[in-house]
């Protein structure tokens, strides 16, 4: 059992105010999933450059490992972000690894930062100033292991691709098979998760062509289980359930954002759900919103 959040606005009035939504609603899923928990905001980004979101050991030097590769890490607990511009991307990873072996890059992107870590929801999101931080739409996860052991690197949510994550409450039946495809087309799944697979297999489907919509779409005849998908990309919020849909799943929207959860109470609290238009997501039916549309 875990529980997904997530919050696509409409409107730019609410943007100031998208980390303070999704850290409460990440908090009151916390007796879904107390083991850890993460999310991805999609905030402001640079023409031209990328964000690394990177993740080192606790105590990790990011002032120092800035200074050392020639760009500045705004540090973040156990996390960093760095921006450079998106020509010196594969300079600066090769330097990352060169330089400091032990911290990951776990996301990148123009606009997307992703942050999660082993701990209670709300501790966890008081540890990355979640509630500070503005943006367009964000995701998040808290999670209660069922097959693979309580890490950081089993924490959700996954990004293997540029601006995509995924969260995903479920069990993947099919998930070593995905991976062996996955590798031939040249993508490594790092952690034992099979949400990382579904993460992965949406990001084949999209460098093939597809947008994000018509991946999600594929993955119901591809991915064989039980599952909820809430899915970031830079502009768009995808959400699938499979054709049982035995996973809760709840959602609203109003003129100002879409929002998703695994039960109600964790809507509750946004501005104007008691005028929202309420309702189950369809099993087998790819719900999606996109800034761009």
């Amino acid at each position: 059992m875990c529980g997904i959040v997530g919050l696509f606005l409409k409107q730019p009035k609410l943007e100031p105010e998208l980390g303070a939504l999704l850290s409460q609603m990440l908090d009151i899923m916390c007796d879904r999933g107390p083991d850890s928990a993460g999310f991805a905001v999609y905030g402001a980004g640079s023409p031209g450059f990328v964000k690394l979101t990177l993740r080192g050991p606790a105590g990790t030097d990011f002032a120092a490992l800035g200074a050392a590769i020639g760009h500045p890490v705004t540090a973040r607990d156990t996390h960093g972000v760095l921006s450079v511009p998106a020509a010196e991307e594969a300079a600066v990873r090769a330097a990352l690894a060169r330089l400091a072996p032990e911290v990951r890059v776990v996301g990148a992107g123009a606009r997307m930062e992703l942050y999660k870590e082993v701990g209670l929801p709300a501790d966890v999101a008081r540890r990355f100033h979640l509630e500070a931080m503005s943006g367009t739409h964000a995701i998040g996860h808290t999670r209660m292991a069922t097959e693979s052991a309580v890490t950081t690197d089993g924490a959700h949510p996954f990004s293997t691709g540029p601006d995509q994550c995924l969260v995903h409450n479920g069990s993947l039946s099919n998930h070593a098979g995905v991976r062996r495809l996955l590798a031939r087309e040249g993508l490594e799944v790092t952690s034992e998760n099979d949400s990382e697979v579904a993460a992965a297999y949406l990001t084949y489907r999209m460098r093939g062509g597809d947008t994000l919509g018509q991946a999600l779409e594929h993955s119901l005849g591809d991915l064989d289980g039980f599952y909820t998908f809430v899915v970031g990309t830079e502009s768009g919020f995808g959400v699938l359930r499979d054709p049982i849909a035995c996973k809760p799943a709840v959602m609203a929207e109003t003129d100002d954002y879409v929002a998703f959860a695994s039960e109600y109470r964790a809507l509750a609290g946004l501005p104007g759900i008691e005028t929202a238009r309420v309702f189950e997501p369809e099993p087998a039916k790819v719900y999606f919103w996109d800034r761009a549309a």
